[in-house]
């Protein structure tokens, strides 16, 4: 399997150089499907435009390419590439995430359980201080963990989501339908 801190610090130059910051560069598919999945942002808008995406996959490919011209690829067995906006529900993988998103809900694995022997934190973030995340665990109690013991998170989607995360733009959007509610 490919040495993920390595192509991140191949790709994440190449995201700066577009003005978006890296989210997100994981390897998965196993050896039936193996996809190398690039998640970036604008840091102002935390939207990814088509035309963006389509601009780092071609910086990336190009750098591996290079790469593998002079013997040196960063993956040595075919692959797919998947460059893409975090999303709605996205993945909280930086500290900073835990505090841009506090106030909304998100779901923490973590790598060892809680004393109290909880391994999953589904919880409205509470922000961060240092190194440290506080959620406050639905039905329990505000629960405070290390950065360092998380082994995945994620927004968890709800309409207060929807609504922090409404476009900024609809450029490039097919139609926005909105429809009235009643109640």
């Amino acid at each position: 399997m490919a040495d993920v801190a390595r192509l991140t610090e191949l790709i994440e130059p190449e995201a700066q150089a577009l003005g978006l910051a890296l989210v997100r560069v994981k390897m998965f598919g196993g050896v039936s499907d193996p996809t190398l999945q690039v998640m970036a942002e604008r840091p102002d808008t935390r939207q990814l435009g088509i035309d963006e995406c389509a601009e780092l996959s071609r910086r990336i490919s190009d750098i591996f390419d290079a790469l593998e011209a002079e013997g040196r690829d960063p993956i040595d067995h075919a692959y797919r590439l998947e460059v893409s906006s975090p999303g709605i529900d996205r993945p909280l993988t930086r500290l900073q995430d835990f505090d841009d998103w506090k106030g909304h809900e998100a779901r923490i694995n973590l790598t060892e359980p809680t004393a109290d022997n909880r391994k999953q934190l589904t919880g409205i973030l509470e922000g961060v201080e240092g190194d440290r995340i506080t959620i406050d665990v639905r039905k329990y109690k505000a629960v405070t963990i290390p950065f360092a013991q998380v082994a995945d998170a994620k927004l968890v989607m709800t309409d207060a989501l929807i609504a922090a995360t409404a476009p900024l733009s609809t450029e490039g959007a097919d139609e926005i339908i909105e429809i009235e509610v009643e109640g």
